[in-house]
């Protein structure tokens, strides 16, 4: 079967390693967004993806647009059977959809039709739920509409967060791609048209979403802590200087509440973090990032900045 891979971050590299390890499979090119810009420096870098394929010495086309007249002769150049398309960042068009002969195969980090759209693993996290998993899908004009072909869950652990569901999710749908494209390839693949009517969506993720609300409750700001970890990062401020926050954990070892208001400190244990009132229940902040430094243990925040019970998070 002759595959283009279309994707661009992190998130795609796993599944182009397995359809590179795979015999059935002839990986005649890969696209992907063009270099940009990143870091500190500004320098111009590689997508992950891109630095995957020069690795393995496979084409790599990196047009603005896909979906133009010199990228859809690129692909007629390269023939494919099937594309796969991973995190790639563009809409295909009708044209780029249509042109192989089973047309255009999309992992999508979630349980579709649940939380289709840009930030799935975000957004499962922040919302706290229990599961989650990859979907591979028949690519239509619609956002990740799509039939479902195959479909695997994992749960979502307490010690999760956005950076390690996505690795969990990236090699999952590793994975599942290369079970769908065998399924695909021997004519045993099924095609379920999915129930709009169950349908969430995944919008992006904004770095103000991440500004805690201390009157919402210890464990919906647990999981937005979790959900915003590595990116964009939750933060609060401290006597007006920004703390981002990293990790937490719903506290139940005092009762010390009574009279607090919520973004109140109402205990400091030196060896472990820093207890904050919330409209419901307690959290326990253990790792934290002040303005301009590394991120630290929330213990080590206590020994190079005065915190004392009774002091507020929040802006003033």
């Amino acid at each position: 079967m002759r595959v283009v891979f279309m994707g661009t971050p992190d998130f795609a590299v796993s599944a182009l390693e397995s359809l590179c390890e795979s015999d059935f499979i002839d990986l005649v090119g890969v696209v992907s967004q063009p270099d940009r810009r990143r870091g500190r420096g500004q320098k111009v870098k590689p997508t992950p993806v891109k630095k995957e394929a020069v690795k393995r010495g496979i084409e790599v086309f990196q047009p603005k647009k896909v979906s133009t007249p010199e990228g859809i002769d690129k692909l007629k150049e390269w023939n494919p059977d099937l594309i796969v398309v991973v995190a790639y960042g563009q809409i295909l068009k009708k044209e780029v959809l249509d042109l192989p002969q089973y047309g255009c195969v999309n992992i999508h980090a979630s349980l579709l039709p649940k939380y289709r759209g840009a930030a799935p693993i975000h957004r499962a996290i922040i919302n706290g739920e229990k599961k989650t998993g990859v979907t591979t899908m028949l690519m239509d004009e619609g956002m990740d509409t799509g039939d479902a072909i195959l479909m695997e869950e994992v749960e979502i652990g307490k010690e999760d967060t956005v950076g390690s569901l996505h690795d969990k999710l990236a090699e999952l749908g590793a994975d599942l791609i290369v079970k769908t494209l065998k399924a695909i390839d021997e004519g045993s693949a099924s095609y379920q048209k999915q129930d709009d009517a169950k349908a969430t969506y995944a919008d992006k993720i904004s770095k103000a979403e991440g500004e805690i609300d201390w009157s919402k409750g210890a464990i919906e700001i647990w999981n937005l802590i979790r959900g915003m970890n590595p990116w964009p990062g939750a933060y609060t401020y401290y006597k007006g200087d920004l703390l981002k926050l990293w990790e937490s954990e719903v506290y139940n070892k005092t009762k010390e509440e009574e009279g607090a208001n919520p973004g109140n400190v109402v205990k400091v244990e030196d060896d472990l973090g820093i207890v904050i009132q919330t409209g419901k229940g307690q959290l326990l902040l253990t790792k934290v990032q002040p303005a301009s430094k590394q991120r630290m243990s929330a213990a080590d925040y206590l020994r190079g900045y005065k915190i004392n019970k009774g002091n507020r998070l929040g802006k003033a």
